[in-house]
């Protein structure tokens, strides 16, 4: 278990779940100043630099489509988002080679090297942390986040859509 771990024995279940459940929320608090700050520091709007980091994650270029999908952007959105990317030099738009019809969206290459530097100092810090945890633990981080992830994309969707719970 890792050092200055929870204090799994003396809390109860529902004491655990509910710290989750707290700190979730203020991490995710927390996450959005650090986005909102990292999007200052690089000159960009925060949606504008979460397109960025989603399309680094994509293996290669994708459509606007696929980038209205990504974000959870309309389409119309979406394309003016693209735009101004496009102005800022941080994509570039190029010929889809199966549909000359469509063009596709791609990180420029210099806008990767500056996005992966200005996340350098970050990405230590939040390394150091999870250096503290063993690989079991890990492995359930690592779950979890993904799990959470996918719970919050089906609650975009869902009150995006105007359902009820």
């Amino acid at each position: 278990m890792s050092k200055d771990s929870t204090r799994a024995g003396e809390w109860s279940r529902a004491e655990l779940l509910a710290r989750i459940l707290i700190e979730d929320r203020r991490r995710h608090a927390d996450q959005g100043r650090l986005d909102e700050a990292m999007a200052d520091h690089v000159g960009l709007h925060p949606t504008d630099l979460q397109c960025v980091a989603l399309l680094d994650l994509e293996p290669g270029p994708v459509s606007t489509g696929d980038v209205a999908r990504l974000t959870g952007l309309t389409s119309g959105s979406a394309t003016r988002l693209v735009d101004r990317l496009v102005k800022a030099g941080v994509v570039t738009r190029q010929a889809d080679p199966d549909d000359r019809r469509r063009s596709l969206v791609v990180l420029a290459p210099a806008a990767r090297e500056r996005f992966t530097a200005a996340w350098e100092a970050p990405g230590r810090a939040f390394g150091a942390v999870l250096e503290r945890y063993g690989d079991a633990e890990l492995a359930v981080i690592a779950d979890y986040l993904h799990r959470s992830a996918e719970v919050g994309r089906e609650q975009a969707r869902r009150l995006r859509a105007g359902e009820d719970a």
